[in-house]
């Protein structure tokens, strides 16, 4: 009951609400971050609220703490997005933590729509995915750009070696209106700015009980991160074949 009701009035808070308490220490600059990657929607913030061009208002924290990760995953406010640094540049190895795995669902359904109530495929575009070596279409959504974002990693990729070819043809999907897999939070996929790789190339936790381990080569990574992407590689629960445009964790 208490988280039920608390994500219900996350979903839309009045403008002459109280707030639930304050961030984090340190939140401000990757505050300012998230609002300069997302200029078409954010106009700003201040200590407890994000606030978007239309005038809508997120509280920055739900004033819980001591959250575990699923618990995270599931209930996120804002801050929760930022509890782990995402490492781009840095090199390859297995994480101690999943920095993008959270995502706190109204913001993105603000940015992007429900796709649960068809808002998402009407801005979805199909992108040319390494075209000069056959690699056929992929839709993805248009808002922030995130097209072309996706549309600059294919040019790069395009221009790979021959060698690197079987890990991005046959793509595995980007828009599909789903939760991730054991959990009832929706999916990057689900807005439509997220894509899986050739999954016979790649590996997952649920798949290697193992443990952590990586077959995606060095510069593919680093060319959707120049991009904007993160990568499921980077994550404890780990998902080589998945990116996800999130530039507000990368440093843009």
């Amino acid at each position: 009951m208490r988280w039920g009701g608390l994500c219900l009035l996350l979903l839309a808070v009045p403008a002459s609400a109280g707030g639930f308490g304050a961030p984090p220490p340190g939140l401000d600059a990757k505050l300012d971050r998230l609002v300069r990657a997302y200029p078409d929607v954010l106009s700003g913030h201040d200590a407890a609220w994000l606030t978007l061009k239309d005038g809508r208002r997120f509280a920055i924290s739900d004033g819980l703490s001591g959250k575990s990760f699923d618990e995270m995953l599931e209930h996120p406010d804002i801050d929760d997005m930022f509890a782990a640094d995402y490492p781009a540049g840095a090199p390859i190895g297995p994480p101690k933590a999943d920095p993008g795995r959270v995502r706190y669902a109204p913001l993105f359904d603000a940015m992007y729509g429900d796709c649960r109530r068809g808002d998402v495929e009407p801005k979805l575009r199909s992108v040319p995915w390494l075209p000069r070596h056959g690699g056929g279409t992929v839709a993805i959504t248009t808002v922030n750009g995130v097209d072309k974002a996706l549309a600059a990693v294919s040019a790069e990729l395009d221009q790979l070696p021959e060698r690197d070819l079987k890990y991005l043809i046959p793509n595995s999907g980007t828009y599909n209106c789903r939760a991730v897999a054991g959990s009832a939070a929706r999916s990057a996929h689900g807005w439509g700015i997220a894509i899986d790789l050739n999954s016979a190339k790649a590996e997952y936790w649920r798949w290697s009980p193992s443990g952590w381990h990586n077959s995606i080569p060095e510069e593919i990574v680093r060319v959707f991160e120049r991009h904007g992407f993160i990568w499921g590689g980077r994550w404890r629960h780990y998902d080589t074949m998945h990116f996800e445009y999130r530039p507000e964790l990368i440093g843009f």
